[in-house]
């Protein structure tokens, strides 16, 4: 079968592997449809993710046709159409007892701590298989996986109804999160250096949109707010300053999602989270949160389509990291189909 693989920093090709068969009695095995090109593969394919392992097959947003099941398997049989959660946990230590399996002290993710799902043929545990109707075409399914990082930002900042939520960020994440929160029923400030994503966010239905090279968008959430701040920050920028000015627009018992992995320090007075005794929270992938939205696509709450910029068959990979490197404003979601 054919993958795609990243051989090392800058170097993307295609391969040739032997067909991966179930070994165990719960592994599934599915005929990869789409793949999703993410920010993070962008990243391992540039070599600025920390936590590449090369030679890697990129992909963690994958959809497909299950080919063959383990004696075990109950919940999916072959001919279902499945949506592939990326993350491996080990059940037993800390953060998985309290039920937060993303933060696993032994997380593996597809397509940067193991193989991911750019291939043909590919096998996972069946608790890593989640059923999706028939009728909703693939590459609007290869979405399931972004959205539920944006649910799980929701989660993390408990955003309710009523809640003024600001999004540092309109690129894909922070237009899912957004997505999110509008459906919590919250009043959503977003901003983006890019009037293109902007205007992409506001017909998503962000309630303000602050493009962050024209306006100080600190002063603006204060005045949107009537001084008070946001309820919710969610910083989808991930630099060191905008974690700083996250801090800075978050109101009196706010709370701060923080998205990134930068390794560089920011300076943060102790008082400015004390005086306000703001909550500052990590988030990561995602927890329990692929059955939520499978329930939104099928309500026809999720607008998918509109996040499909282009696809790229297999044969075209190079193509289409090429362009989703090229025209950051424009891109939501590349997808690669497998040929």
């Amino acid at each position: 079968m054919k993958v795609s693989l990243i051989e090392k920093p800058g170097v993307l090709s295609l391969a040739d592997r032997s067909e991966p068969q179930i070994m165990n009695p719960t592994d599934v095995k599915m005929k990869v449809k789409c793949v999703g090109i993410c920010g993070s593969d962008m990243h391992i394919l540039h070599g600025t993710n920390a936590f590449a392992v090369y030679p890697l097959v990129w992909g963690h947003e994958a959809v497909g046709e299950v080919l063959e099941v383990g004696s075990a398997v109950t919940k999916v049989k072959p001919g279902d159409h499945i949506a592939a959660e990326p993350i491996r946990y080990c059940g037993t230590c800390y953060a998985c007892k309290k039920g937060r399996h993303n933060a696993c002290h032994n997380l593996k993710v597809m397509g940067a701590h193991i193989d991911g799902a750019a291939q043909e043929y590919f096998v996972l545990p069946e608790e890593n298989s989640f059923l999706i109707p028939s009728e909703i075409p693939y590459e609007h399914a290869v979405l399931i996986e972004p959205f539920t990082i944006g649910a799980q930002a929701c989660l993390r900042g408990g955003v309710e109804a009523g809640d003024t939520v600001f999004i540092m960020g309109a690129g894909t994440i922070g237009l899912t999160i957004l997505v999110n929160a509008k459906l919590l029923g919250a009043k959503v400030i977003i901003s983006d250096i890019f009037d293109e994503k902007l205007d992409f966010a506001r017909g998503l239905g962000a309630d303000v949109c602050l493009n962050a090279k024209k306006q100080d968008v600190i002063e603006e959430v204060k005045n949107i707010t009537d001084g008070y701040g946001a309820n919710v920050v969610v910083d989808a920028v991930c630099t060191v300053s905008s974690f700083e000015q996250a801090i800075d627009a978050a109101g009196a018992a706010g709370r701060i999602v923080e998205m990134s992995f930068n390794t560089k320090p920011s300076e943060i007075a102790p008082v400015k989270l004390a005086a306000k005794e703001l909550t500052v929270l990590g988030s990561r992938h995602q927890t329990n949160r692929f059955l939520p939205v499978i329930e939104y696509l099928k309500a026809g709450k999720l607008p998918v389509e509109d996040f499909v910029t282009r696809k790229y068959p297999l044969s075209e990979v190079n193509e289409a990291f090429h362009y989703a490197d090229k025209h950051a404003a424009l891109v939501r979601k590349i997808i690669v189909e497998m040929e």
